[in-house]
């Protein structure tokens, strides 16, 4: 019986590798993800090997041709210094003079005998000739000229710098009053004291009238700012803002609405003096606004609108048309019952 062939030898495989093996029985992977992990990691080492293995070859220093230019710069910086020094100098040097011990600093004056003479003629070199230090007398013709000339001695004496002793020498020839004339002030400026003199009866009368006792109550929507004004603590500008007020309102339903004015939120007193001297027409029909045709301008103006709630009217006018009575108002999202029937007397729908 003719012997068999030896059997072929199995071909080796990466897959049957032990490396492999023990990670699919460690880890529990198929061949597909061992074989995908073994590939994760060449990759990594790769890239962590890479650089080092393709870094460019550093360049080789040689300091020789860099120390070459070096020397060639400083060569040519020393012949420019050499050869250009009249340059100028940005700030120019100072030269300041040498003054020997117990010398004068400032040039002296001869002096003159006393005399009298006028403070406003003389020039510094005239105080000086009469005993004056130099500083002094540059610092009393600035004040002269700054003030407009010495009015009285005591302006002299208060000059910073000027010793008694010399100032009581030259006091009495000056040619000027001891003190200086006593100023006129006017009323409404204050004395020398700090304090207010008292006010003449005839300028203080032409000047602010007096308010009468007994003022009589008027009308609120005729009243204009002059009669306002006699009701005491109402001056000008919070007559304006009264009537600019109501102005923009088409006219004061009620002496409450006073409380809405501006300048008056924080005067309590005042606001009972003005409803106790006005009142409110019984009947007053106040300017109203049509919400139906007004602008957004025009609506705006009225204080119980305002842009908010003109914007809100014009979009519901755009959206629905027309208003058909001031009820329809109550559709507005954002307006209150409270503010409606203050709204009220000064809409209408047309």
């Amino acid at each position: 019986m003719a012997a068999l062939p030896p059997s072929p030898r199995p071909r080796w495989s990466w897959d049957d590798s032990r490396p492999m093996r023990w990670v699919r029985r460690s880890f529990g992977y198929s061949r597909g993800e061992a074989r995908g992990l073994v590939g994760l990691l060449g990759i990594m080492l790769l890239t962590i090997a890479a650089p080092l293995l393709l870094r460019p070859e550093l360049p080789v220093y040689l300091p020789e041709a860099d120390q070459k230019g070096v020397n060639e710069l400083a060569a040519q910086l020393k012949d420019h210094r050499t050869v250009e020094q009249g340059f100028a100098s940005r700030y120019p040097r100072r030269e300041f003079r040498k003054f020997e011990r117990n010398a004068p600093r400032y040039p002296a004056v001869p002096q003159v005998r006393l005399s009298p003479f006028d403070p406003n003629a003389l020039s510094a070199e005239g105080w000086e000739a009469r005993g004056v230090p130099h500083f002094v007398a540059a610092r009393l013709v600035k004040y002269r000229e700054a003030a407009g000339g010495f009015k009285a001695k005591t302006q002299v004496k208060k000059m910073y710098g000027l010793e008694d002793s010399v100032y009581q020498r030259l006091a009495p020839f000056m040619q000027l009053p001891a003190e200086a004339p006593r100023r006129d002030y006017a009323t409404n400026r204050p004395g020398p004291d700090g304090k207010f003199p008292p006010f003449a009866a005839g300028d203080a009368a032409a000047k602010f009238p007096r308010k009468p006792r007994n003022l009589q109550p008027f009308d609120l929507n005729q009243a204009d700012t002059t009669q306002l004004m006699q009701i005491r603590g109402i001056g000008s500008g919070r007559a304006k803002w009264v009537v600019k007020y109501r102005n923009q309102l088409g006219g004061y339903m009620r002496e409450d609405q006073l409380d809405e004015v501006f300048v008056l939120r924080d005067a309590p007193d005042l606001r009972d003096s003005l409803k106790k001297y006005t009142f409110v027409a019984p009947g007053f029909a106040p300017k109203t606004v049509n919400v139906n045709t007004a602008t957004f301008d025009e609506l705006y103006l009225q204080p119980y609108i305002g842009k908010p709630r003109a914007r809100l009217i014009v979009a519901y006018r755009q959206q629905h048309g027309p208003f058909h009575s001031v009820e329809d108002l109550k559709q507005l999202p954002t307006l209150k019952p409270a503010d409606l029937e203050k709204m009220r007397p000064y809409v209408r729908c047309e």
